[in-house]
């Protein structure tokens, strides 16, 4: 089987959870520091068929995911035209299997708990671009959805050892001592530790029907308010938290500022307003699927941030 997008945080965690049951190929744009690495782009469709060879199954991880992508073309040449380079390569290699990770960001920010059936509403252009990647996936099943297996994994934010995302901008500002908290706290977050989250698309792999299309949000339970998330880090990292709050609309100003002068030094801020608008949001979602399917997460949701934070300190 080939991973296209293997390079990355997800991409190497699920290489090693993958090898006990398949032979894996990864495909990437930048080598892996530690699995061998077929070098293509997702963007050059040459380079891509090139690449991948006829395996059973394709697990397509590329894609441009960060907050403040310049130009935001980047979001749709990636996400949507790479995803469809790929389905050309299915097609004319007769591959019929692929599991996609999507996000829980085509739902939208301040949703109640969506399911997997409930509208989507993306609010930014990656969540919109990985949706129309989605649709022409759809498109590519209902071609011979009696021959074909499609699995989209919709996860919510990721995080582990060696993960430089969103929540480890967060651990290393309380390691640091200068985090403060932005709003009132009680905003609901759901997370995913990685170990879980790889876990998951083997179990599907293994499980799933051939023959089929399966749609999943990847959650790991309980959701937590950040208050709580807070305290977690702060009580497992032996840091003693400020006890100052910012109200949200003083945050979110400062947070455009930084953005203007991002956009004038053409460097990357770790303060950006879409990160303290999803910082501040509410951002839960239904798991209920997936415990239809009796798959068991191996670790808790704490002891992954333990361990997250453990490979900091």
């Amino acid at each position: 089987m080939s991973i296209i997008g293997g390079s990355g945080f997800i991409g190497e965690n699920l290489y090693r959870a993958l090898q006990s049951d398949f032979e894996v190929n990864n495909i990437d744009k930048n080598n892996s520091s530690a699995f061998s690495t077929t070098v293509a782009d997702v963007r050059n469709f040459d380079e891509l068929q090139t690449a991948v060879e006829n395996p059973d199954w394709i697990v397509l991880l590329a894609a441009e995911h960060k907050d403040n992508v310049l130009p935001t073309s980047l979001y749709y040449d990636v996400n949507v035209k790479g995803t469809e380079n790929v389905l050309k390569v299915m097609r004319a290699k007769n591959i019929r299997n692929i599991v996609f990770t999507s996000t829980v960001a085509v739902y939208g920010l301040n949703k109640t708990n969506p399911d997997e059936n409930f509208p989507t509403d993306p609010f930014n252009d990656y969540g919109k671009s990985k949706l129309q990647a989605e649709e022409l996936l759809r498109a590519w099943y209902h071609e011979a959805p009696e021959e074909r297996t499609l699995i989209i994994v919709r996860p919510t934010v990721v995080f582990g050892p060696k993960n430089k995302g969103n929540v480890y901008n967060l651990l290393q500002q309380i390691l640091s001592g200068k985090f403060l908290m932005i709003g009132n706290g009680r905003n609901k977050k759901s997370m995913a530790y990685v170990g879980n989250l790889v876990s998951f698309i083997h179990f599907s792999m293994c499980k799933m029907k051939p023959g089929g299309y399966y749609l999943f949000n990847y959650v790991d339970k309980p959701d937590l308010n950040t208050n709580d998330l807070v305290n977690i880090i702060s009580r497992a990292s032996g840091k003693k938290l400020r006890q100052v709050r910012i109200p949200y609309l003083i945050g979110y100003a400062a947070g455009i500022a930084f953005d203007i002068i991002s956009k004038i030094s053409g460097k990357e801020m770790v303060i950006s307003s879409i990160r303290i608008k999803k910082f501040c949001a509410t951002t839960q979602y239904s798991n209920k699927k997936i415990e239809e399917f009796a798959f068991k997460a191996p670790i808790s949701l704490e002891e992954g941030l333990n361990q997250t934070i453990n490979s900091l300190l």
